[in-house]
């Protein structure tokens, strides 16, 4: 797998996928379905209850690859920007609870990650989370609005989309990218915990809970990323 270790956390029911390129985990085609394939694979097996996305030290992620942002390659562009759409429309409606560890920094498609995911833990301190694609002449794409709308607080939405507002871990909670914030060193401890609680759940139940609860906006999702891979 491109980056990205999975391990099994002793005496829990938890699946910790770590990202970690050495730079600022930029979220390339290869990285993307990496992180979908771990998912399923949890999603598989009935010995776990939920998974933990962990970013590196400092960083969850900064978003797509610029290389191939900036390359002029525009299919190329286009299909990884729905590829990073089929990604978090996945962790929204997957079949065992996700829990982001935001180590660090999480901005543009990292800060749209932290939206599909089922809690967020946070890292205080002077990290960067949010959409700035406005700031950077980029239109979210409509599933990134679509997530946006249905997770973030509608008091921060236009502050938070429209005008680009990056901020920091505790008025993340607030604006609805994050749910806990704690210190640094506690980040991934404290998303295994969270993640811990759930193998209390009816994994068959919870399933069909998240089909019904998230379907709707799921599959408006889906038929935006399909239109966005027609138009190449």
């Amino acid at each position: 797998m491109s980056n990205i270790t999975v391990q099994h956390v002793a005496d829990t029911a938890v699946a910790l996928v770590t990202i970690d390129d050495g730079k600022v985990n930029a979220l390339s085609a290869e990285m993307i379905a990496d992180l979908r394939e771990a998912i399923t694979t949890a999603e598989a097996d009935p010995s776990l209850a939920a998974v933990v996305i962990a970013g590196r030290d400092d960083t969850f992620s900064a978003g797509f690859d610029l290389n191939v942002m900036r390359s002029g390659d525009v299919a190329a562009a286009v299909n990884l920007v729905a590829d990073g759409g089929d990604l978090v429309r996945h962790t929204y409606v997957s079949e065992i609870p996700i829990v982001a560890a935001c180590t660090g920094h999480a901005l543009a498609a990292g800060a749209l990650l932290l939206l599909g995911c089922d809690l967020r833990v946070g890292a205080t301190g002077e990290f960067k989370i949010g959409v700035n694609e406005v700031a950077i002449g980029m239109v979210l794409p409509d599933w990134a609005m679509t997530i946006c709308r249905e997770r973030l607080s509608k008091r921060h939405l236009q502050r938070a989309v429209a005008t680009a507002r990056i901020t920091d871990a505790a008025t993340a909670v607030d604006v609805g990218f994050l749910d806990i914030a704690v210190e640094p060193d506690q980040v991934i401890v404290r998303a295994i915990e969270e993640a811990a609680t759930f193998s209390a759940l009816d994994r068959v139940a919870y399933a069909g809970t998240m089909r019904q609860f998230r379907g709707d906006v799921a599959n408006t999702m889906a038929r935006q990323i399909a239109a966005d891979r027609a138009t190449v």
